[in-house]
């Protein structure tokens, strides 16, 4: 290694030691407020809020966003209408769509709310496709087969572009799964979804749907997109969704902080960071803790404290060892080093930086670098209370403890 490595040298990536994943455009449907808001334990924004996380939306790159369901009340047609016309009126980069089951009751609303508006709404109508659900619902394939064929009709027939979801599609048997896309896409759907609506999908399941799945496309000759929706009951998400980026998906979908039915989404904040990270996009994420805590405060949602990226100890070590590195690397002075020394994200991505905390494990190390970047001189009487309070400590100090202790002598 030479004197001064590069930072390429620094790394060595076993992510990649298979062969790197090709970079690829691809693209972000946020579900926030829509399949966000079906978690039981969230609140509904008000309209003001809605817009705000629209805004957010938009600075981070996200291409769509779900704006709700109209069919299912006034408030969601207000709601929807409003944000599309923010849309149009503040000139975002952000394209609407609106769920619907696959009923003309669900359809209608949307297409009206699009020509009341001025814009097209994307369609986004789902029908459960696995074996139980046809069986729980006692839905003949044929049922199915003509609802798909007279939703995407009439959506298509009144100018809207539509995808075509299947929900539970990695449970569903592959006939069930090409007559379905089959004839939404000869019925003139040019998107359609592959769903993980209850998180079952492993990366290798998803493999192998979303191969199947681009095929039934191939064979439809028509330019038709394909995305993916995952769930995150077995915690797999972030993996799956990764997946179908590499089984060659053009959307990924997700909510922020992950929020959803039952365990969740994926959470569309660390879809982006990976995003960048294997280097699909180059999206500027500063704004990325902002969306989150946003999001949060609006639906009344408590990020962990250990959440990736944006929890409050997402970037903090009270470790010595841990905070030596960080410090050594800081001396170097060398931004990027200190930001990778002891962490997988570098924190300037998203707008933040490492932390070093005084604790119970903490280091002398740690006492002084405490001193330096709040001003205090680290003289020798102070370096030994403050180390010694720390280790008597049952968790980490706070800056007020810390100065109190510097002022006590």
């Amino acid at each position: 290694m030479s004197e001064h490595p590069s930072h390429s040298e620094l790394i060595h990536d076993w992510n990649r030691a298979e062969g790197a994943v090709p970079a690829r455009a691809v693209e972000f449907d946020d579900e926030t407020l829509r399949d966000g808001l079906q978690s039981p334990s969230v609140l509904d924004p008000d309209i003001d809020t809605k817009l705000r996380i629209l805004h957010l939306m938009a600075d981070l790159g996200i291409h769509a966003a779900n704006l709700g369901l109209p069919g299912a009340s006034v408030r969601q047609t207000s709601d929807v209408t409003r944000m599309c016309r923010e849309i149009q009126d503040a000139g975002l980069a952000i394209a609407p769509n609106c769920a619907a089951r696959t009923l003309a009751t669900d359809i209608t609303p949307i297409c009206d709310v699009a020509d009341k508006v001025g814009m097209p709404i994307e369609v986004s109508a789902f029908i459960g496709s696995s074996p139980i659900r046809q069986y729980a619902e006692d839905w003949p394939l044929e049922r199915m087969v003509r609802h798909t064929a007279d939703a995407v009709s009439l959506a298509v027939g009144r100018g809207m572009p539509v995808m075509y979801v299947t929900e539970d599609t990695i449970r569903a048997h592959p006939d069930t799964i090409r007559a379905l896309y089959t004839t939404a896409i000869e019925s003139g759907a040019r998107r359609i979804c592959v769903c993980d609506t209850v998180g079952h999908a492993t990366p290798a399941g998803v493999r192998a749907l979303v191969g199947f799945v681009r095929q039934i496309v191939a064979d439809s000759g028509e330019a038709v997109k394909v995305d993916w929706h995952g769930h995150r009951d077995r915690g797999l998400d972030v993996a799956n969704t990764m997946a179908a980026i590499a089984a060659g998906v053009d959307r990924v979908h997700g909510t922020a902080l992950g929020i959803g039915e039952r365990s969740g989404n994926t959470p569309m904040d660390l879809i982006l960071v990976n995003c960048v990270l294997e280097g699909h996009i180059d999206h500027d994420l500063s704004r990325l803790p902002e969306y989150c805590r946003v999001v949060a405060e609006a639906t009344g949602h408590e990020i962990p404290i250990n959440y990736p990226v944006v929890g409050d100890d997402a970037f903090k070590t009270a470790t010595g060892v841990h905070a030596a590195a960080v410090i050594k690397a800081r001396a170097k002075g060398d931004a990027w080093l200190a930001d990778r020394i002891y962490s997988g994200v570098p924190a300037a991505m998203v707008g933040r930086g490492q932390g070093i905390e005084v604790g119970p494990m903490s280091g002398v190390s740690n006492v002084t670098f405490w001193m330096e970047t709040h001003g205090v001189e680290p003289t020798p009487e102070r370096i030994e209370a403050v180390f010694a309070a720390a280790k008597e400590s049952p968790r980490t100090l706070t800056d007020n403890e810390i100065q109190d202790l510097i002022d006590g002598l």
